[in-house]
């Protein structure tokens, strides 16, 4: 598929949530697009920003060339492709043979291969895609995209994939190579979001004024993406009032960064690597989740650390 006829390639999105829907939005600047989500004020959202709605996976698929994924985990990838739960017409039932489906979800080894072994026995190719960088890179084309996939598949995503990231490392030529390396660096990410909590927790015990600590760390040798990415919304996690509202904008589920790090430490049990720093940090975010944080953004983990009454 050429860069000369790109604009021609019919791409469809499927999940509308915080980095599907900057997706949607940055490939109908250039292809047309079909958007799905269950929730029609996402697909509202999509509309607004040129593509075009779609009640049903199925109908997002029909005759697309290319259908990009963008879900939580591995059940609602397969509610989207093979239907189930509340999605009634998966998208399998109306995509072409030749079709290419891009999954840019963190689902796991098992999960995207065993997806991709459905849909090759309808002649549909998988290209393994999972993301880094957060929605407001989605939106702008700047995310770090690590694929795992053979060279044809490859070749005609390429456009849509070329679209949405700045970055974007082939890791191998099998589907699951892509997360793989998704797997290793969500190790990192929630180490080092687990460690800004900690250290920015302690800081505020101390006295030390918070944005002054994320300033202070975020140029010295403890800097890190999580850091300068999180660390501000964790000092805005103790502006939340009474009523719920003055805090941080929702952009990445504290239950979202949990799944990634249970994958991390299954991963890494059948791999016989000892993980045990990733695995406190997993074990972190389950107790957060048990206080009932799932749905906060992750920066408020810090909040089970150093609740906001406490000083």
């Amino acid at each position: 598929m050429s860069a000369e006829n790109s604009a021609s390639t019919t791409t469809a999105v499927l999940g509308l949530g915080a980095m599907g829907l900057p997706m949607a939005t940055r490939l109908a600047g250039v292809f047309p697009v079909r958007a799905f989500d269950v929730f029609e004020e996402r697909r509202t959202l999509a509309a607004q920003a040129g593509a075009t709605p779609a009640v049903t996976p199925a109908e997002a698929a029909q005759g697309a060339d290319v259908v990009v994924i963008a879900v939580r985990d591995q059940e609602q990838l397969e509610s989207c492709l093979f239907g189930g739960g509340i999605v009634e017409r998966g998208a399998a039932e109306s995509l072409r043979e030749g079709a290419v489906v891009v999954v840019t979800s963190t689902v796991g080894v098992d999960g995207v291969q065993a997806v991709a072994a459905r849909l090759a026995a309808q002649g549909v190719r998988l290209v393994d895609a999972p993301v880094s960088g957060g929605a407001v890179r989605a939106g702008t084309g700047d995310l770090l995209i690590m694929v795992g996939a053979d060279d044809a598949a490859l070749a005609d995503a390429r456009t849509v994939l070329d679209r949405l990231a700045s970055t974007l490392h082939i890791v191998g030529p099998r589907v699951g190579d892509g997360q793989i390396m998704k797997t290793v660096n969500q190790l990192l990410c929630g180490i080092h979001t687990a460690a800004a909590a900690e250290s920015l927790a302690l800081a505020r015990a101390l006295g030390i004024d918070l944005d002054r600590a994320v300033d202070v760390l975020g140029q010295g040798a403890a800097a890190s993406f999580m850091l300068a990415d999180r660390g501000p919304r964790m000092v805005q996690q103790y502006d939340v009032k009474e009523d719920g509202t003055g805090g941080p904008e929702l952009r990445s589920r504290l239950d979202i960064i949990r799944k990634d790090m249970n994958i991390v430490v299954s991963l890494a049990k059948k791999a016989g690597v000892a993980t045990s720093v990733a695995a406190a940090a997993d074990q972190l975010y389950q107790l957060a989740i048990s206080q009932g944080l799932a749905a906060e953004d992750d920066s408020a983990l810090i909040t089970l650390l150093s609740p906001r009454t406490a000083r």
